[in-house]
């Protein structure tokens, strides 16, 4: 809870609605010098004065009492991706971390080379968008040719394998839940 922030939220709140402090006052039957003090940090408003609070801005009570979120750790610039080679092929991560419930990569497959020897299946549903060249994705006992454009879905547990018999590099673009790699 050391996150909250409640009079920024109330000011940010009121702003939002374009509300001078003296309107939302009278609005949420307080005194301005209450508001003021809230808003500043300076008096913790009681639990019928944030409810009257949230009536006036129409917002949710428990909207005061959300946790600030620090946004920077989710954005991944181009320059600062993890990258993972496993054999000779390339994996980009473009989610930050593994943490949370998906991950997000760019697979690079380069000519003749294979994600496995054989069909691999594990826990995780996977999408696949290819953004470069033709590779050929394995799901059990099929085979399907993957263009530019073209994406496949692959449910947890089935055995798949990617495979680049193609002159060019494969580029793929994939997500994973719960991201296992």
């Amino acid at each position: 809870m050391e996150n909250i922030d409640i009079g920024k939220k109330v000011e940010k709140f009121r702003k939002e609605k374009g509300l001078s402090s003296r309107d939302l006052a009278k609005l949420a039957d307080i005194t301005p010098s209450m508001l003021s003090q809230i808003e500043r940090g300076l008096a913790n408003p009681s639990i019928s004065t944030l409810k009257l609070l949230a009536k006036s801005l129409d917002v949710p009570t428990f909207s005061f009492l959300l946790e600030e979120i620090n946004t920077s750790h989710l954005v991944v610039r181009s320059n600062e991706r993890k990258t993972m080679k496993v054999k000779e092929l390339t994996y980009s991560l473009l989610s930050p971390d593994f943490t949370g419930n998906l991950a997000t990569a760019i697979m690079e497959v380069p000519p003749m080379m294979a994600s496995s020897e054989t069909p691999l299946a594990h826990k995780g549903e996977e999408v696949a968008y290819v953004l470069e060249g033709k590779i050929k994705v394995y799901l059990d006992e099929e085979v399907y040719v993957l263009e530019k454009g073209d994406s496949v879905k692959i449910p947890s547990h089935l055995n798949h394998k990617w495979e680049n018999t193609f002159e060019e590099k494969a580029v793929i673009l994939f997500s994973v839940t719960p991201p296992i790699f």
